[in-house]
């Protein structure tokens, strides 16, 4: 008998994305960006590359949703870090010095790897603890959602999610494939097992498709989470992963 549950309910109790749903125009989100980095000490700033800088602003958009993000990481949320390609653009700028017969810098290959952006994220937050980072693949963005559910189920009360990607270099033949997308994003989830907020139920079935990787898929989870539309279903060669918008048991209590 197969007693593994075939969904698992958890509450989104805030959520943001960088850039902004209702872009500005480029000189405002210049300032905005800015803005949202500028408690970041300059020794670590001048560390972070555009991608980074993406992550860190939808961080700061928290911070109008909820409480003060450095606050709250504070209390040491683990926090899940998934992206596809990750810094690619900086390897590949590496591979090519070292084909030039330079050298690198151990500074500039350690940002280039693929958990670098979550190694600042702990720095600058002061968060020690646990944080995983994912690259997915075809599977897209339902392993995150797995191994924060699994962190839930292990004790913890809140965990982060954070998506990020950026478009590939050129020198990689991204389109036939659906890996890649034409602007940089970053998305950032806060859940919890209960409590205030949206409760969503997630699942996933043996059928097979294809919808792309994450940078592909993430503009439909964005779309869910903003819009009214209160089911979600992405396919990937493995499996489907279905999201569900469900009423909250304080809802559901009343209307009985």
């Amino acid at each position: 008998m197969n007693d593994k549950p075939t969904h698992w309910d958890f509450v989104l109790k805030t959520w943001a994305v960088w850039p902004p749903l209702t872009a500005p125009s480029d000189l405002e989100l210049e300032a905005l960006q800015k803005n949202r980095l500028a408690f970041i000490p300059h020794h670590l700033k001048r560390r972070l590359s555009p991608l980074a800088k993406t992550v860190f602003c939808a961080a700061g958009q928290c911070d109008s949703l909820k409480d003060n993000l450095k606050d709250t990481l504070k209390n040491n949320w683990p926090v899940v870090f998934s992206s596809t390609h990750g810094e690619l653009g900086k390897s590949l700028e590496m591979i090519k010095l070292i084909e030039a017969g330079e050298e690198i810098s151990p500074t500039a290959f350690s940002l280039s790897v693929h958990n670098a952006i979550a190694g600042l994220f702990s720095i600058v937050y002061g968060n020690t603890a646990e944080m995983t980072v994912l690259a997915s693949g075809e599977d897209g963005i339902g392993p995150a959602f797995l191994e924060a559910l699994g962190l839930l189920q292990e004790g913890a009360a809140d965990v982060l999610i954070v998506f990020y990607d950026e478009p590939l270099p050129d020198f990689y033949p991204a389109a036939p494939f659906q890996l890649s997308t034409d602007s940089r994003c970053a998305l950032m989830l806060a859940i919890s097992k209960d409590g205030d907020g949206q409760t969503i139920q997630f699942q996933r079935d043996g059928q097979c498709g294809y919808a792309g990787e994450q940078p592909v898929q993430l503009p439909l989870l964005i779309q869910f989470l903003s819009g009214a539309d209160t089911r979600l279903q992405i396919k990937t060669p493995r499996q489907t992963w279905h999201w569900q918008k469900l009423e909250s048991l304080v809802e559901t209590a009343e209307t009985a």
